[in-house]
């Protein structure tokens, strides 16, 4: 693939694999018999929740260019649902209802929209692309190691590095020892050679818990064969179970479905 998807409407969806180019997955260089439980040796804590809502700013920039400022909406329901609305100037733009094994999206801008599944989304980027792996990046949380890799972990200072590979992605997490937080979160292809960039920052405690939340996410994408495309979050609302969320997500009678 040789241009990134619109980062407004796969922000979530396409987060670690959109950029990438077709190619074929590749094992793991360190493969094991038995995975390490890196949840166990990793020191990062996740937020920790039933229901969650943020809203906050959205700014894209792809190819040199800055699109217009969003508006962005979050709504979560751990492990199971994440749902995100953008709207420029007072429009809804976009919708996304996300859950473990669909993704559906609607482009009001162009009157069409999008429906599949994870397995489809890995199989056309040829990434492996999870529910998990989104849920953990919008948030800020701790991604652990799939089944079958062997995490390496090493300690530098007040840093935790957490390193493993996930079919043609070394995938990296730097940990604050202090905060107990993911910092930076580094994903390369080995076979393309595009790398994806992820920084958590502003971290502040959220009620009821006083749990600590990523406020600031920014992303960077940069092509092997390309310009770097970013996109920077800035949440200004965070609630956690202050209430049941609703997820509304319903297709328009006359939307062309995007192949």
């Amino acid at each position: 693939m040789n241009r990134c998807f619109p980062l407004v409407l796969f922000l979530a969806a396409f987060l670690l694999g959109s950029c990438a180019r077709k190619t074929v997955p590749t094992a793991s260089k360190n493969p094991s018999t038995t995975p390490a439980p890196v949840a166990d040796v990793a020191r990062a804590s996740s937020v920790d929740f039933r229901y969650l809502s943020a809203k906050g700013k959205a700014q894209i920039e792809q190819e040199g260019n800055k699109l217009p400022t969003a508006n962005l909406t979050l709504r979560v329901r751990k492990d199971s649902i994440i749902w995100l609305s953008v709207s420029v100037a007072g429009f809804e733009g976009a919708r996304a209802y996300i859950t473990r094994d669909s993704v559906r999206v609607l482009n009001k801008l162009q009157r069409e929209y999008y429906a599949g599944d994870f397995a489809y989304l890995s199989q056309r980027l040829n990434v492996p692309v999870t529910f998990d792996q989104v849920q953990a990046i919008l948030l800020g949380n701790y991604l652990l190691a799939p089944t079958g890799s062997t995490p390496e972990v090493t300690t530098e200072g007040t840093t935790q590095r957490v390193q493993f590979q996930q079919a043609s992605l070394l995938v990296e997490q730097l940990i604050n020892l202090g905060q107990q937080k993911v910092q930076k979160l580094n994903v390369k292809d080995s076979q393309s050679q595009n790398n994806v960039t992820v920084d958590f920052s502003d971290f502040r405690a959220v009620a009821p818990a006083n749990q600590l939340f990523a406020y600031n996410v920014v992303l960077q994408i940069q092509q092997a064969q390309g310009p770097t495309s970013s996109a920077t979050i800035n949440y200004r609302n965070v609630d956690v179970d202050k209430e049941r969320l609703a997820f509304p997500f319903s297709v328009p009678s006359g939307y062309a479905r995007k192949k």
